[in-house]
């Protein structure tokens, strides 16, 4: 038997267990990892949220690395002992323009990494980037992934391009300040928090505005090439706001609502192109690993937590106290 965290005795936090739960064995292309950080996204929020009781119950998390400890048949491109992070977009391979029909993320339905021991195909394995420790490399992964997909292949961004980052704070909003700036951008953030923007200006941003106030007349007047927002309907208008015209606005979430309207002759004259985003396939992963470890960029880990005590960590996610990435410590 081994230790994980379940979500199985109805929505929210309250449904969410420690508890024994047999150790899986891998099939044919599997293999079994023994697991020793997991990061937390608000993924995990939302799973527990739409929780029932009397649904299948299911290990929580998507983001996770650890050590190959067994290897189903069929398995060649990995050995016991490698050191491993894992790619959590189930049946996304190539980069296609969308996720194909059966995509799904690591954590509902399958089980997840919020286990000592977990079993995944080996198509979404790949080696830990030597430069990062497990903590790091635990924390990495879904958001790491979700920021390069949505800055690079969505939104295009150049060298000497700028970007404006409504909500800094997040996960994915410091991987989005560093991988930009590693690209040779100008990174302007956004947060009503104080802290957070002294935080952002630290990990590299070039400029930190308030987004209780109008942001266009903080940026005396200049506008942007590329918005990558996940706040939702309360930024929409803002982020169109301050786009030059053929600028770009890439959308991956939607914290604070998710219905909006805006003016759509503003948007065509405007030449202005709108594009969602989610994680992204192996390919953009591997992209991702290579990237990371070129410019040898770490995630920023606001807190790690033992196992046992992943509620306390989800409720520090859920309070948005956190900049950066909270992680579990496993083994």
């Amino acid at each position: 038997m081994m230790k994980a965290i379940v979500a199985e005795g109805g929505a929210g936090l309250a449904g969410v267990r420690y508890k024994d739960v047999p150790i899986p064995e891998p099939g044919p292309g599997q293999v079994r990892i023994q697991l020793r950080t997991a990061g937390l996204n608000r993924r995990d929020l939302r799973v527990i949220a739409l929780a029932k009781t009397g649904n299948p119950p299911v290990i929580l998390g998507s983001d996770g690395a650890g050590v190959v400890d067994a290897l189903g048949s069929g398995v060649e491109n990995l050995a016991l002992g490698d050191e491993v992070i894992i790619h959590p977009a189930l049946k996304w391979i190539r980069n296609t323009p969308a996720p194909p029909p059966d995509y799904e993320i690591l954590g509902s339905p399958t089980d997840g990494t919020f286990a000592e021991y977990i079993v995944v195909d080996a198509d979404h394995v790949a080696k830990k980037p030597d430069h990062l420790s497990f903590e790091e490399a635990g924390v990495l992964p879904l958001a790491a992934l979700t920021a390069y997909r949505a800055l690079f292949t969505r939104g295009e961004l150049h060298q000497g391009q700028t970007v404006l980052l409504p909500g800094v704070g997040g996960g994915v909003a410091t991987y989005l300040v560093q991988f930009a700036k590693a690209r040779k951008a100008r990174v302007v953030v956004t947060s009503r928090s104080a802290d957070k923007r002294e935080s952002a200006l630290r990990l590299g941003a070039d400029m930190a505005i308030d987004s209780t106030q109008d942001w266009l007349p903080q940026l005396n007047g200049e506008r942007v090439d590329l918005v990558v927002d996940s706040v939702g309907a309360a930024t929409f208008d803002q982020c169109f706001s301050v786009l030059k015209p053929g600028g770009t606005l890439v959308t991956f979430g939607a914290t604070a609502g998710d219905e909006v309207r805006f003016d759509l002759r503003s948007f065509f004259y405007g030449q202005f192109n709108l594009k969602g985003s989610t994680m992204g396939s192996r390919e953009e992963f591997d992209e991702m690993l290579r990237f990371v470890s070129e410019h040898r960029i770490h995630p920023v880990v606001d807190a790690m937590f033992p196992l046992a005590e992943a509620v306390s960590a989800l409720t520090r996610l859920q309070d948005t106290r956190n900049f950066g990435k909270i992680g579990l410590i496993i083994g």
